[in-house]
């Protein structure tokens, strides 16, 4: 069963790094008008840098099934949790607004530019959010000994 864990918490990383490449080239200021994020770039990089060391500590906790080492990676899972809330809360009005972006008042009329997010695509941001809860929820099943840790 820590082998599942690591491969939801897998399959979520893939996906955060798809968004967060998205993010990063449609948030390119330099060449075009772009609407301001309301993703924080402290928000979204800490929550890239706990999700790699998280996945660090589980793939260290498989190596020597230490079970602190189980929580250890519970706890950071739940800091990554609370920032990717943060930011799908954020994320909600972008979505809901993008057929209606703003405007900077730089573009020629009719011309509008949204946030960075607002390019995610819905399926990559729910399959996201699945594959972490999954991960989340399995750990704490082994961590709790109601599955197996192997």
């Amino acid at each position: 069963m820590g082998f599942v864990v690591l491969i939801t918490w897998f399959a979520a990383v893939l996906m955060g790094l798809f968004m967060l490449a998205v993010w990063l080239i449609e948030n390119d200021v330099t060449g075009r008008d772009v609407a301001r994020s309301r993703l924080p770039v402290p928000v979204v990089f800490a929550h890239m840098l706990l999700a790699a060391a998280g996945f660090g500590v589980w793939v260290a906790y498989l190596v020597v099934v230490r079970m602190m080492l189980a929580w250890v990676a519970i706890g950071i899972l739940g800091g990554i949790a609370v920032l990717g809330a943060t930011m799908f809360l954020r994320w909600i009005p972008v979505y809901r607004q993008s057929s209606q972006p703003v405007s900077t008042g730089q573009l020629p009329p009719g011309r509008h530019a949204i946030p960075a997010e607002g390019n995610f695509p819905v399926a990559v941001v729910a399959l996201h959010g699945l594959f972490a809860v999954c991960t989340l929820l399995l750990a704490l099943l082994i961590a709790f000994g109601v599955a197996a840790p192997r």
